[in-house]
């Protein structure tokens, strides 16, 4: 799956003189689109929500599939369908998602605010659409700006992915390294079967550094990698330019 192009319009939808004679089927290019919408299905309305209620890690899960592994899917296959919509996009927007997404995740981690989700029904649908929307915004802004051939704006994608995959490692350091439950629905809620409450946040922190620290430093190199691609091809490019 590459982040490089992630806007192209479906194959099967280019005009005639495009240059692509190849025709594909829209379902080849848009299936990133249709899987996040399968995971986010299955996240959602499957045995998650319910487990979540008694379980910190299973919690996690959720969060963390929602924002490193739907989102991105989702953001690719938006980007291929709609790319004349995200056009207009700038690359410092990018910066501003990362922040964002910062302030939705450390907010709704706060022991009051997380307490309240895990046992208010529209709390907790309040805190899963605001991580998809937050986790859409990061990464389309990241990987689909107007100018998401230069490597000004690929710089400006790397480094949001980078910042958040750093936050996204702090809280889960956090959570793993804390000596003591730092959520009062740890003791209300009945925690995961055979793990304490500490044992069951210190697994949710383990979920967030090895699912959204990956996931958010993965796509934050692969950018890093086409922006070091590209320094060596402006020479060729001229070179093409002049012949």
């Amino acid at each position: 799956m590459s982040l490089a192009q992630p806007h192209l319009a479906p194959a099967s939808h280019r005009r005639p003189g495009g240059g692509d004679r190849t025709r594909v089927p829209s379902w080849l290019v848009l299936w990133p689109l249709a899987l996040g919408a399968a995971i986010l299905t299955a996240l959602w309305f499957g045995p998650l929500p319910q487990r979540a209620q008694g379980s910190f890690a299973a919690h996690m899960v959720m969060h963390m599939g929602v924002v490193a592994v739907a989102a991105p899917l989702l953001a690719i296959g938006l980007l291929r369908l709609f790319p004349r919509r995200f056009s207009r996009m700038t690359p410092a927007l990018a910066i501003v998602a990362s922040f964002a997404e910062f302030a939705v995740v450390w907010t709704w981690h706060a022991p009051a605010l997380h307490d309240a989700a895990r046992t208010d029904g529209a709390l907790f649908m309040a805190e899963q659409a605001s991580f998809l929307a937050a986790g859409l915004f990061v990464w389309i802004a990241a990987i689909g700006t107007r100018d998401a051939m230069s490597r000004g704006a690929r710089a400006a994608g790397t480094l949001a992915l980078l910042v958040t995959s750093m936050h996204m490692t702090l809280l889960g350091a956090l959570l793993l390294l804390s000596p003591r439950p730092l959520y009062a629905c740890a003791d209300l809620c009945a925690p995961a079967a055979t793990f304490t409450p500490l044992g069951d946040q210190q697994l949710g922190g383990v979920v967030m550094l090895i699912v959204g620290g990956a996931s958010y430093l993965a796509g934050g190199l692969a950018l890093l990698a086409s922006v070091l691609r590209q320094r060596t091809a402006p020479h060729g490019d001229e070179a093409e330019g002049v012949s």
